[in-house]
């Protein structure tokens, strides 16, 4: 049941270790011998400087490989093996070949496969089935395990470390996380013991307890990588970072911290080939916690949001904005009946903080937020015309389903384009109508790129909203813009229903 195998890692999956060599270095000292004749004169000393002492070695920093055999004989009882089906389904009806083929017809009266297909599709298909783990995380059986790995499942089936296995029943599992809280009917169930992942730091030793490939009760380590990682569409989770062996069938296994304490629920890896290569990803236990909290409670999982769109900050944007270095979270656009507009918030702000928790990275925020309450007054630090200051934000709960801004549609009318020459923008007015239909408050299109345009990607159908957090209506205003930018020149544009800011580097 794994719809993903990139970054994430199915139903059946998830997610090496370096050994350190210190080497010390032995200085040896020789001494000189010389044969003296029994009568020879004994020569008077001559007082010589004495040899330098060894040089004492470098305490090593790493004394020995750690030792996991009590980790494991003690919290290894705790991680389960989870098995899911999803139920036959019917099968859909085709050949391969186009309805508007003359010999369609044909081989769909007489279910015949098309030249070049396999045999025709009877009945149902077969039950598809998938495999990951999970651990137990109170005796009387609620235990918690990835969201993809019972997705679609008709069936959840939890076999113990004794070989005993009962049928689960799905508390709630949240797309957004990856987490989901399943149920068995059991007591006295060994639990694990979970830790505070705010403490972990790049470098310590971690442990993974899954079934890669279904072999449970597997046992990998490695270390952390790196904290607070961002994923590609996935903002809601800052990232533990291993390189911890994780396979297919390790999603929804615990994460240990050499105090046997789960500080993570290992969730994805990164990979060119389905298999692990180094890089893998788990979901802090804090944030499962929340959720699974919440999903226990109430079935569902009540987020809050500020009605932002986001984006990271690199060098050349922080240069464009005048911060020190890259940091924060760039406001791209912001919903207009939204608490941050109503907070005054705007396209071009780039937020620091929430409630007094530094931004580093832009994918922090929406963790941030996502936590607070619906109701809740929260203070953002924003950067705004070169300097820092307090906006008060009053929290709303964030809709699944948001509504969908309409998408841009290709401007059919034409008028006399105009050239800003030095950033490599040929562009052209909006005309009402088109403004109207694309529902856009920008007034530039653009039809042609070149130079720094063209390096940063900006595309024909773009349309210029504005220059480093300045709106921009006209040509003249877009080269004047541009004229006072410096090098580095941040340009808001609007592409089908999203806003970015794109930086582009002047010659």
């Amino acid at each position: 049941m794994d719809p993903k195998i990139e970054l994430s890692v199915g139903p059946g999956t998830q997610r090496v270790l370096g050994v350190l060599a210190v080497a010390i270095a032995l200085g040896a000292c020789s001494r000189e011998l010389s044969a003296q004749s029994p009568n020879a004169a004994v020569p008077t000393p001559v007082p010589q400087a004495s040899a330098p002492a060894p040089a004492s070695a470098a305490e090593p920093m790493v004394r020995a490989l750690p030792d996991f055999t009590q980790l494991v004989e003690r919290y290894g009882p705790a991680v389960v093996n989870v098995e899911v089906v999803e139920k036959a389904r019917p099968a859909a009806g085709g050949n391969g070949l186009s309805p508007d083929d003359p010999f369609y017809d044909f081989f769909r009266r007489f279910g015949l496969p098309a030249p070049g297909q396999g045999p025709a599709p009877r009945g149902n298909q077969p039950a598809v089935r998938g495999a990951g783990s999970g651990f137990v995380v109170s005796s009387d059986g609620y235990i918690l395990t990835n969201a993809h790995v019972v997705a679609n499942a008709d069936e959840v089936t939890v076999r113990l470390t004794d070989r005993r296995e009962y049928l689960a029943k799905v508390i709630g599992a949240d797309e957004r996380t990856d987490v989901a809280v399943i149920k068995i009917n059991a007591t006295n169930l060994p639990t694990v013991k979970l830790g505070d992942p705010s403490r972990i730091k790049a470098g310590q030793w971690v442990v993974a307890i899954g079934s890669p490939f279904g072999f449970e009760n597997t046992v990998t380590s490695g270390i952390i990588s790196a904290t607070s990682r961002t994923v590609p569409g996935e903002n809601y989770v800052p990232f533990i970072q291993t390189d911890v062996a994780v396979n297919p069938g390790n999603s929804g296994g615990p994460l240990f911290n050499m105090a046997g304490e789960v500080i993570g629920i290992n969730s994805q890896i990164f990979s060119r080939t389905g298999g692990f290569m180094g890089v893998s990803f788990a979901i802090p236990i804090d944030v499962a916690r929340n959720v699974e909290e919440q999903l226990v409670k109430t079935g569902h999982v009540v987020r809050g949001r500020i009605g932002v769109t986001i984006q990271d900050v690199n060098a050349q944007l922080a240069e464009s904005f005048g911060l020190d270095r890259p940091h924060g979270a760039l406001v791209s656009s912001v919903d207009k009946d939204g608490p941050a507009a109503k907070a005054g918030i705007l396209p071009g702000d780039v937020i620091l903080s929430v409630a007094g928790h530094p931004i580093e990275h832009y994918g922090e925020l929406s963790g941030q937020i996502a936590t607070m309450k619906p109701g809740q007054e929260a203070t953002l630090q924003v950067w705004r015309n070169g300097k820092a200051q307090n906006v008060s934000v009053r929290i709303e709960e964030l809709k699944e389903k948001p509504t969908q801004v309409a998408a841009q549609s290709e401007p059919k009318e034409k008028s006399a384009s105009e050239q800003a020459s030095v950033l490599g923008l040929t562009v052209r007015p909006l005309q009402p109508q088109e403004k109207a239909r694309v529902d856009t408050q920008g007034s530039l299109l653009v039809e042609d790129v070149s130079g720094p345009a063209q390096d940063a990607q900006v595309e024909p159908g773009d349309i210029i909203l504005g220059v480093n957090g300045k709106r921009v209506n006209t040509v003249k205003e877009l080269q004047e813009a541009a004229k006072n930018s410096g090098k580095n020149v941040a340009l808001l544009i609007q592409r089908q229903d999203a806003q970015i800011f794109v930086p582009l580097r002047l010659p």
